[in-house]
């Protein structure tokens, strides 16, 4: 059986993330496919609950500690998310990792510490990255109802995401119509699926960490 392919979105927030999350996986459920949608944070487990906490500001944790929690709520979907791929369902992640180092990094926090927590982690066969410049940002709905949705922060998360660019990487311009930023979603993804053009291992077994995914 061949494995289910990992599909991120990223991208910074009000870009539109979930919105493509549940449009792609209603097109490729449509024809035919397995597929499951994994968000992070996950916010019905006890940590997401904590981080739900912090991201209301219900709650006021350190910088390392929350950044540890976010590394924590993502290791805690490790097993049901490799039984999955295992059993040839394709998951449509909505946030990972690299969403973990990009907000803490520009909170001020070390790059390569940031990245420590989360090695071992299942990799992406292939990241969309939701590019939508701030000032388009602050004008969509909701954006300021959570902690990190500030403008000074959300344009340096922007710039470490964009030094996290690796070579899986596709960038999709967020300020397109929705309809047009899913045409291309869906076409690179079913691409990927057809071709399998990642060996299909996953990083922890054969020694290739997160650390790996990144540009230097």
């Amino acid at each position: 059986m061949t494995r289910g392919r990992f599909i991120l979105l990223e991208g910074c927030d009000r870009a539109g993330k979930s919105t493509q999350c549940a449009m792609l996986i209603a097109a490729l459920k449509e024809k035919g496919h397995s597929v499951e949608l994994c968000k992070f944070p996950d916010r019905t487990t006890t940590i997401g609950q904590m981080i739900h906490a912090y991201l209301t500001n219900a709650k006021e944790l350190d910088d390392r500690a929350i950044h540890l929690l976010f590394s924590a709520n993502r290791w805690e979907a490790m097993q049901s998310m490799k039984r999955k791929l295992e059993a040839g369902t394709h998951l449509i992640v909505d946030r990972y990792a690299y969403s973990g180092v990009a907000f803490s990094t520009a909170k001020g926090l070390d790059l390569t510490w940031c990245k420590n927590p989360d090695k071992g982690l299942v990799r992406p066969d292939i990241t969309f990255f939701l590019d939508l410049p701030t000032a388009e940002a602050e004008k969509r709905g909701g954006f300021g109802d959570e902690r990190y949705e500030k403008r000074e922060l959300q344009e340096r998360v922007r710039e470490v995401f964009l030094q996290l660019r690796g070579k899986e990487w596709v960038m999709i311009d967020a300020r397109e119509t929705v309809q047009s930023m899913h045409h291309k979603i869906l076409r690179e993804a079913e691409e990927k699926i057809r071709v399998g053009e990642l060996d299909g291992r996953f990083a922890e077994e054969d020694d290739v960490l997160l650390d790996d995914m990144f540009i230097d």
